[in-house]
């Protein structure tokens, strides 16, 4: 029996963000502060509603692009790092691990309920950000949802949700 799937995609040039970081590795080691030109690429599959088409793209790209958006020129840092220390106070939050230590601005910053960082980790909380709004705004859930985030030119990391 056949059975025919659509994909939706929705390019990297869209879904750019300019972010600084750091990840731990190797336990407790702590890479120095960096940033990245990060792209996001978004794609969704499932079969034709009865508008016979998958998803509206103009829909899609305004919402990944509102979760890029709320990334873009600000400080990313991870809540679930058990190595780092973030401490929030008016205006500012401070980040240490082992002897080293950074404060930023708080509107600079954005506070991730990730482990680390990592591209792997972005592109998971842009598609759980993002299921959750096509769940809520449009009853819309589709079968796969695949977000890669890019780094730089040949480094990507892709996370997808198939239910």
């Amino acid at each position: 029996m056949s059975v025919e799937r659509y994909r939706v995609r929705i390019a990297r040039d869209h879904l750019l963000f300019c972010s600084g970081h750091f990840i731990t590795y190797d336990g407790d080691h702590c890479e120095p502060l960096h940033g990245h030109n990060y792209r996001c690429e978004v794609e969704i599959e499932g079969g034709l509603d009865e508008n016979q088409y998958l998803f509206d793209f103009i829909a899609l790209t305004k919402h990944a692009k509102s979760i890029t958006d709320a990334l873009d020129h600000r400080m990313l840092l991870p809540t679930g790092n058990r190595y780092l220390q973030i401490e929030e106070s008016p205006g500012r939050v401070r980040v240490s691990c082992r002897d080293r230590e950074w404060v930023f601005p708080r509107s600079d910053c954005v506070i991730l309920p990730v482990e680390n960082t990592t591209a792997e980790l972005l592109a998971r909380h842009i598609g759980i950000h993002l299921m959750e709004i096509l769940r809520r705004e449009h009853r819309f859930e589709p079968p796969t949802l695949r977000v890669t985030v890019e780094e730089g030119i040949g480094h990507s990391a892709t996370w997808e949700l198939r239910q």
